[in-house]
Parts: structure tokens; C-alpha cells; sequence
């Protein structure tokens, strides 16, 4: 089979599967690994996918980079998994930060339905609105520049009112972890800045994503693996992902 014929076929599998990974290429095409990473870097370079962790997935199926009023429904029965198991980390009385994120969106409504006594901080006005239907739950906004993309706020002046407090937990959004260098990652650099404030002011900190952002990494990075208590996903990721978790201390929930 020629380069092009290969790469063709990966292109087909991907279309079919949504994501490949390297070994499993390498024993279908009968090549090293190494021959497949080149071929994953040349489809890349094409504009046809982006490597992942042990693999690749399909970019322009991702729904990374839609507005959130897009990512609102999409999902969500995997966002209410993981809002079910972060409600489970939260103590009465403890002072929360819910960043950006639509998953945190359900996290808020578990949140307005419970008769915790909270205080809640967070930069996105949708969070802000489900908590303030719940007298226990003080909701403070950061105010900042807003961004509608993301329904929010972001930069400077949200980072100066972060900065003034001090967490028991903050659940972080993600667009996906880096593996080759342990990062947590983000669409900007506003936003990674936003992030990195709330987990710098917070004893405890946690990521809340999907299973499948595990295989996807993003361009800003705005912590590393390790910085966090866990991550909360909906189902857990392949072994060799478990492993590198368990190594740098990270618990999966």
C-alpha cells in the first residue's frame, strides 16, 4: 500500500470511528508506530485531524470551539454525571468557585435545588442566575469585561475580584488535557488567565469534562496536571491515562 493509500484509509477510519489511536493503526496497515505518527502529522498539517494522546481525532467534527450557547445542549446527560458526582465533593458552608462551563451549568442547578448553605462565586451569568433562585446560597458575580461567547466574564478586572477570595473548591472548565506535557488547556488566553486566578485562590481543585477531552488538547495552558485534586468526567479513560493520572496524584472521579 502506497503513503497516500494509507493515509487515505486512517482518513476513512477516523470518518467511521471519530477518533484512532496509533497502535491500533499500526497493526491494521502492518507499519511501525513511528510511520503512523508521520502519518497523523501529515494529515494534520492537511487540516484533516488533530493528534491526540496516543492517536487522533477528527477537528473538525469537535464542538470545542462553538459558543456556549451552542455547547448548552450538547451532551448534557453526561454533563448531569459529572455535576451529580462534583455535588458530592461539596461541604455546607463552604465558599465555591464555578468557572465558565456549561458542564458547571448543571453543576449550579443541583446546587440551587440543594439546602446547602454556600457561598458561590463565578464569572458566568447563567450560574449566577440559577443560584440566585435559592436564598442559602450567597451567588456572587465577578464582573469584568463580558464576553457573549462565552456568556461571562473574563480578563483583569474578573481576575482582581478572584484573587480577593479564598475557595474550599473550584470546578474548572476544560477544552482538553495535553498529555505530553501534563497541562490542562483552554481556547484563550483570557480565559486560561481567569482559570488560573480561581486555582491559585482555591484549596481544592477540580476539572470537570467529558471522557473524550482526555484525546483532545487545546492552544492555551492554563495549569498543569498536577495542581489539581482530581479530574470529574463521566467515564473514566483508557488505562495508560489512568496510570499517568495516578502517578502525578490526580484522583478521577
Amino acid at each position: 500500500m502506497f503513503i497516500e493509500e494509507r493515509q487515505q484509509a486512517i482518513e476513512k477510519v477516523l470518518r467511521e470511528q471519530g477518533k484512532v489511536r496509533v497502535r491500533e493503526l499500526s497493526e491494521m496497515f502492518q507499519v511501525t508506530e513511528d510511520c503512523i505518527r508521520k502519518d497523523l502529522k501529515t494529515l494534520e498539517n492537511a487540516g484533516k485531524l488533530k493528534r491526540t494522546y496516543g492517536g487522533a481525532i477528527l477537528s473538525q467534527d469537535y464542538p470545542l470551539e462553538r459558543d456556549v450557547i451552542d455547547r448548552r445542549n450538547y451532551h448534557v446527560e453526561k454533563k448531569m454525571v459529572i455535576a451529580a458526582k462534583a455535588m458530592k465533593l461539596i461541604r455546607e458552608r463552604e465558599a465555591i468557585f464555578l468557572d465558565i462551563s456549561t458542564t458547571n451549568i448543571e453543576l449550579a442547578k443541583l446546587i440551587a435545588k440543594s439546602n446547602m448553605q454556600l457561598t458561590v462565586v463565578s464569572n458566568m451569568i447563567d450560574i449566577l442566575q440559577l443560584l440566585a433562585q435559592n436564598p442559602k446560597i450567597t451567588a456572587i458575580g465577578t464582573g469584568g469585561i463580558m464576553y457573549p461567547t462565552v456568556n461571562g466574564f473574563l480578563g483583569s478586572a474578573a481576575i482582581q475580584v478572584i484573587r480577593q477570595y479564598s475557595f474550599d473548591r473550584a470546578f474548572m472548565g476544560s477544552c482538553g488535557i495535553d498529555m505530553m506535557d501534563h497541562t490542562v488547556t483552554t481556547l484563550g488566553v483570557e480565559d486560561g488567565l481567569t482559570k488560573k486566578a480561581a486555582i491559585e485562590s482555591s484549596r481544592h481543585k477540580y476539572a470537570v469534562m467529558e471522557r473524550e477531552k482526555f484525546y483532545f488538547n487545546e492552544s492555551y495552558k492554563f495549569t498543569q496536571l498536577d495542581a489539581l485534586d482530581g479530574i470529574i468526567t463521566d467515564e473514566f479513560p483508557d488505562g495508560s491515562v489512568q496510570d499517568m493520572l495516578d502517578s502525578l496524584g490526580v484522583a478521577l472521579y
